[in-house]
């Protein structure tokens, strides 16, 4: 079982402090990171004690704690799933070989756009969604939008750990490009066009959480079987906290048609 630093300055169950080069790198990003959060992170309630999942572990018997937390101090730590013994690639060319874990020459462009794109969608949908805290239509929604908000800052910190522990100087560069492309910049946009629309209201929300969201878990999903072990564990464990945000999604467009229904009854 990996150990757990959940003290750390990034929480990780990766032996960051094992690694000193990779953790003064990630700790030198960490203040970037706040940076994007606090100018493109939602607009109200920054300092405001908000009732949030905070990933702690990744074992079966409990990987979250739930409590009041101020956004800004919400710790975004680097979560891997527990290892699979002697997991082997499962089809290709490679079928049957260890799988890797350091990134062979012959893929690392083909691994290092895999991760970029990814990465690059995290940060945008917060950035497209920053606005709906002014308009939500219940505290309950509320809490929802900022817990989706908090994973998706997770889930890029799963990201930028793999870029910046696996492809050198590049994948530190790929790292700050992600925080200086914005959803909808005309001269630094984000990658995929889909992160570049408006969520201008919460049923554009909760239709990109029930649509977008089940197509990234999908994503996620064919990532996990990657011949790169430290790819597959990572998106293993984003999968879990992505179930919460297709169910935002799911009970969201279910309560608008309810509702819809009982008032076309009336």
């Amino acid at each position: 079982m990996t150990l757990v630093d959940i003290n750390a300055k990034i929480p990780n169950n990766v032996d960051l402090a094992g690694d000193r080069k990779l953790q003064r790198a990630l700790e030198s990003w960490q203040p970037k990171f706040i940076k994007w959060w606090e100018e493109l992170g939602p607009v109200a309630h920054k300092t405001d004690p908000v009732y949030l999942r905070t990933a702690i572990s990744v074992g079966k018997e409990g990987w979250a704690n739930f409590d009041y937390v101020s956004m800004p101090d919400y710790r975004w730590g680097v979560f891997l799933s527990e290892p699979e013994p002697d997991r082997k690639i499962a089809f290709g060319d490679h079928k049957g070989e260890a799988v890797w874990q350091e990134v062979p020459g012959e893929f690392r462009a083909d691994l290092r756009r895999l991760i970029v794109v990814q990465g690059d969608t995290e940060p945008a949908s917060v950035e497209q969604q920053r606005h709906l805290c002014l308009t939500a239509p219940s505290l309950y929604d509320m809490r929802n939008l900022f817990q989706v908000n908090v994973e998706e800052g997770r889930h890029l910190w799963a990201m930028v750990y793999l870029l910046h522990g696996h492809f050198g100087r590049d994948g530190r560069d790929e790292a700050d490009e992600m925080l200086e492309r914005h959803s909808g910049d005309p001269d630094n946009p984000r990658i995929l066009g889909a992160f570049n629309e408006e969520t201008p209201d919460w049923l554009s929300f909760y239709m990109f959480t029930y649509f977008t969201d089940r197509d990234g878990k999908y994503q996620l999903a064919s990532l996990r079987e990657s011949a790169f072990d430290p790819l597959s564990r990572t998106c293993e464990f984003m999968l879990k906290e992505e179930a919460h945000h297709m169910f935002v999604g799911a009970t969201g467009v279910g309560r608008v048609v309810q509702r819809t229904i009982e008032l076309m009854r009336e």
